[in-house]
């Protein structure tokens, strides 16, 4: 029969092999803790947000955060191990109509989910707010190419092909990510560094794609060979980002022959980021669609 241990002998064999079993899970969880990347450490070039009042971040009872007054634009890397060839990256554009950011459903919980698919992920801190101002998607448009020129320029740093970068945007990032993808870069000093076109774009929902009254596309906005692929994800019944701006996007894409693709859904509405809605499986399924474009492209690993 097994001889019972000891109050004093359990207490002492607790106390040196629970650390030995706990910290080693604590370093490797912290091993490669998301970092920040100031876009503009030299000062915001363009029309800036004023630091005062300060940055905040509030919860509200529908369990969106929301993220204002970012007056120092940045890039959040969830960086993964990095691999001999390279990993696809996608920088994240949250929605917020230019007012406030919704970092959290449509940024790092959209990062995460595509880290778990071998893609190296950044959320967006673009400036906001910015929806006074005359030209409104200036500043957002600015910070998303400064962007994907400094995740280029730090490719190798965080195991990334710099072939394979993308913007994917929701809503009012879903507009500067189309902007920023079809449109020369805009910040100074853009032709003195790597490239800040997107390889590819994703929109989920995507904000202000017509013009003003529905005629064409959004001003600026030019589709044509040079155009980078795109994936396109909507409801039928949004309201916010109403179907006919994806659909005319996506007409204008097969027309000029870029490879892309559009996925409608019945319902869901605006705003749902990766959180299913109630009888709305659309909702839940497009980011599976997501993860099996990127696959055809040789974007995702295990």
């Amino acid at each position: 029969m097994p001889h019972p241990l000891s109050p004093a002998l359990l207490s002492l064999l607790v106390a040196v092999l629970v650390p030995a079993a706990v910290v080693p899970a604590a370093r490797a969880a912290d091993a490669d803790p998301p970092r920040e990347i100031r876009l503009w450490p030299e000062g915001v070039p363009g029309r800036g947000v004023a630091a005062d009042p300060p940055e905040k971040v509030e919860r509200g009872a529908d369990d969106i955060q929301r993220r204002t007054n970012v007056s120092d634009p940045r890039l959040i890397a969830h960086p993964l191990p990095p691999v001999p060839e390279g990993r696809a990256a996608v920088i994240v554009l949250p929605g917020g109509g230019y007012r406030i950011l919704a970092d959290e459903h449509e940024g790092t919980e959209v990062a995460r989910y595509l880290c778990g698919h071998g893609v190296v992920a950044f959320t967006l801190l673009y400036r906001v707010p910015t929806a006074g101002f005359e030209d409104d998607d200036e500043g957002p448009v600015m910070d998303a190419q400064r962007a994907v020129s400094l995740v280029r320029a730090r490719a190798a740093e965080y195991g990334v092909d710099p072939a394979r970068i993308g913007l994917m945007g929701f809503s009012a990032g879903g507009h500067t990510a189309l902007v920023a993808a079809t449109t020369p870069a805009s910040f100074p000093g853009a032709e003195a560094g790597p490239s800040a076109r997107p390889d590819f774009a994703v929109l989920v929902y995507p904000w202000r794609v017509l013009a003003e009254g529905g005629g064409g596309l959004w001003p600026g906005v030019v589709v044509d060979a040079a155009t980078p692929p795109m994936f396109v994800a909507q409801t039928a019944d949004d309201t916010a980002s109403p179907v006919q701006g994806a659909l005319a996007l996506y007409g204008a894409l097969c027309e000029a022959r870029v490879p892309s693709e559009l996925h409608v859904y019945e319902r869901g509405g605006h705003g749902y980021g990766l959180r299913r809605r109630e009888r709305s499986p659309g909702t839940a399924d497009w980011p599976h669609r997501l993860v099996d474009w990127l696959g055809a492209r040789g974007m995702t690993r295990p």
